[in-house]
């Protein structure tokens, strides 16, 4: 038995339940954050999408299946939290999604939490014009250098329109890097 399906097992235990989740806090945490952070771009508002992917996971994990592996199924929960944060915003906001996500990478010199310099807010401008889908394949794959059938997975679409969407993201991210200088 894979460490995994353990810790699953364990999760889908009432018994061993609040502990396992703790294991899995502290083994998914960091990288789940840094998954959601790309998306939303903000600290704290990562934090309190975080806090929501691990209350969905927590009260959802009995009907986790194992058809995905546990990190694609919480990476998919991240993602879909991270949406629906995000078009709650623009909606308040009276915004579309983009121009939210554009606001939102224009606060990150001021951003105590942001330790980039001058080409990586570049980049992140560049990432934020970018439509919804080729957003997140382009983070997962450059960032979290993902394999496209992990991507697959998380975002459940084929290899192929990923691999179509991560290059015409980095097509659109040259060019708006070119016209930058």
């Amino acid at each position: 038995m894979t460490e995994e399906t353990t810790l699953v097992l364990q999760l889908q235990n009432a018994a061993t339940k609040e502990a396992a989740f703790r294991t899995l806090i502290t083994q998914y945490k960091e990288r789940l954050y840094w998954h959601i952070r790309k998306i939303v771009i903000v600290h704290d508002d990562a934090d309190d999408v975080l806090q929501n992917t691990f209350i969905k996971i927590f009260r959802n994990i009995d009907s986790f299946k194992g058809d995905s592996k546990l990190y694609s199924w919480m990476y998919r929960i991240a993602t879909n939290e991270s949406i629906t944060f995000l078009n709650k915003k623009a909606k308040q906001q009276n915004v579309d999604i983009t121009e939210y996500q554009q606001q939102a990478v224009s606060t990150l010199k001021s951003d105590d939490w942001f330790s980039g310099d001058e080409i990586k807010i570049i980049l992140q401008e560049a990432i934020a014009t970018l439509p919804q889908k080729q957003r997140l394949v382009f983070n997962m794959k450059y960032f979290d250098d993902m394999k496209y059938n992990e991507i697959a997975e998380v975002l459940e679409t084929s290899v192929g329109a990923l691999k179509a969407s991560y290059f015409h993201a980095v097509k659109k991210i040259e060019t708006y890097i070119k016209a930058y200088n």
